[in-house]
């Protein structure tokens, strides 16, 4: 059984190890975080964002919750794309996803788990914009896979809906929104041809998106 004792083993030795390749590391670390990332993904403990994008710590803001949901009433994922936008002055903007996710599973399945078939219910607003394309997948695996993209696509919509990010774009911010998707059985990111970097382009650049997704399945 894992204990904290292990973590604390675990992260000695890993500090060790960045030190002795970098003995200036955690000192230059310590003034000043500067990512050019914010990733907005899963909470799933199989997908851990800076190390499968192969970034060292300070290079990535990250928010995580069940199935990469963005909520307008959400003050927390809100308060954290506000800080990474106009404190932090991040380039890009990545919602991620990953396949064979609990919560689009359920969500799919409108299956009965308590507090956060509340939170899955956004999930399932994408279910039922998208049923027929979803339905014509197959089975169950292959309409979960199409949910999973969808998802994506549609929370990456409404980050750059969001007054901040619209906002950043009239003061000429630079600022690109993108969806990914991660699959657990390769451990590689697919680029789901989402980028959005000016409100006016918002529309075009979803239809081009859902069109890639229609072609490779």
């Amino acid at each position: 059984m894992p204990t904290i004792k292990t973590l604390l083993e675990n992260n000695r030795a890993w500090a060790r190890a960045v030190s002795t390749e970098d003995p200036d590391f955690f000192e230059k670390l310590s003034r000043q975080q500067s990512p050019g990332y914010l990733w907005i993904g899963c909470a799933d403990s199989r997908v851990p964002s800076t190390q499968l994008t192969g970034l060292m710590p300070g290079e990535m803001f990250v928010h995580r919750n069940v199935a990469n949901v963005v909520v307008h009433a959400d003050l927390n994922c809100l308060s954290v794309i506000q800080y990474a936008v106009e404190v932090l002055k991040v380039e890009h903007i990545i919602v991620c996803g990953h396949y064979s996710c609990g919560g689009v599973e359920a969500a799919l399945r409108d299956s009965q788990h308590g507090l956060i078939d509340n939170w899955l219910r956004h999930v399932q607003d994408v279910r039922n914009k998208h049923h027929d394309f979803i339905d014509a997948a197959g089975d169950f695996a292959a309409q979960s896979a199409r949910l999973c993209e969808l998802n994506v696509i549609e929370q990456a919509v409404n980050v750059a809906q969001t007054t901040i990010v619209r906002q950043a774009w009239e003061r000429g911010q630079g600022l690109t929104v993108n969806g990914l998707i991660y699959g657990l059985k390769d451990g590689l990111l697919r680029d789901l041809q989402l980028r959005i970097n000016n409100s006016q382009g918002l529309e075009s650049e979803y239809q081009k998106a859902l069109a890639a997704l229609r072609e490779t399945n």
